[in-house]
């Protein structure tokens, strides 16, 4: 259950969590049309906060909407400084941030293009998605009956709310099966990302990802792809089979939720020993040290706040 904060952001006011409602009528509630984020905030080394890549963030929900051809009525600026200070209001030093832009009532219908666009920001505590101990030993994934849509029914570049229904019935199943989290496959077959994170396996010593083609480019696994770089540790963006997933050394998922967390078994194969491989802890440390400030490589991708 989310932990509740003291106040939302909402078109330009802070509002009482509780107080914090739309209409019934609202065009999104009823089709979907709307775009989000999330993005994490992390206490540093020496006593601080940052959140990690907001601007990046920021940027995407932008280009969501742009997609969409939903227009946010404020800059992407003002949407950054909206986030630094509903953490500020809400004394809140480690969490999740979720800025939300969504149409309002008004016409109904499918088109409706006059209802006024809404945006609000809210952040509160939160763990580990797929769990603490998921983190450490890694977890159970079962590729979905569910698959990616395809590049030209959904766009597959943009965070938009009703898109992920599909996510959620593929993650549904999967817990339901007894497993932590699905693996999607594309149109054509082929590993495309978890119900909300991008894949990542290791095979013959090479990191291997799937290729931006059918995928939401995540931050997480831009991060990722860098920080193995600097490590030098070989890298491909390549389509591969779910036999291939199968045979692999090494998997784990990526995402602002989830983090660096690896996979010990899918589809009740053991992934390489059944345990996070030496590539996963690697990466997994790095990315910690970086987002908690122990590290400044990539220090620029933490927005500190004052």
């Amino acid at each position: 259950m989310v932990q509740k904060t003291k106040k939302i952001w909402m078109d330009g006011k802070f509002v009482d969590w509780d107080d914090a409602r739309i209409h019934v009528m609202a065009h999104t509630l009823h089709y979907g049309v709307g775009v989000f984020e999330g993005i994490r905030c992390y206490k540093t080394e020496g006593g601080g906060s940052a959140v990690f890549r907001l601007k990046e963030h920021v940027d995407r929900l932008f280009d969501s909407a742009h997609i969409l051809t939903l227009d946010i009525p404020y800059t992407a600026e003002e949407i950054c400084q909206a986030i630094r200070k509903t953490l500020h209001v809400n004394g809140l030093t480690e969490g999740y941030i979720r800025p939300i832009a969504f149409i309002g009532e008004g016409e109904m219908g499918l088109y409706a293009r006059s209802n006024p666009v809404h945006a609000a920001i809210a952040v509160w505590p939160w763990g580990s998605y797929l769990g603490e101990e998921g983190l450490k030993k890694g977890i159970r994934a079962k590729v979905s009956s569910f698959c990616r849509p395809h590049v030209n029914s959904a766009m597959t570049k943009a965070k938009i709310n009703g898109y992920y229904v599909n996510s959620v019935m593929a993650k549904w199943e999967a817990v339901k099966s007894g497993y932590d989290e699905a693996v999607l496959l594309d149109t054509e077959g082929y590993v495309a990302e978890g119900s909300g994170e991008n894949i990542f396996i290791v095979r013959n010593g090479i990191l291997q990802t799937s290729p931006l083609t059918s995928i939401l480019p995540g931050i997480t696994r831009d991060s990722v792809l860098n920080i193995a770089r600097k490590l030098d540790i070989p890298v491909k963006e390549s389509r591969f089979s779910r036999d291939e997933m199968y045979i692999a050394e090494e998997m784990f998922f990526t995402g602002t939720a989830a983090e660096i967390t690896p996979v010990r078994e899918v589809d009740d194969r053991r992934v390489g020993t059944g345990k996070p491989g030496p590539v996963t802890k690697q990466i997994q440390e790095k990315f910690f040290d970086i987002v908690r400030g122990r590290d400044a490589l990539f220090s620029h991708w933490l927005d500190v706040l004052k």
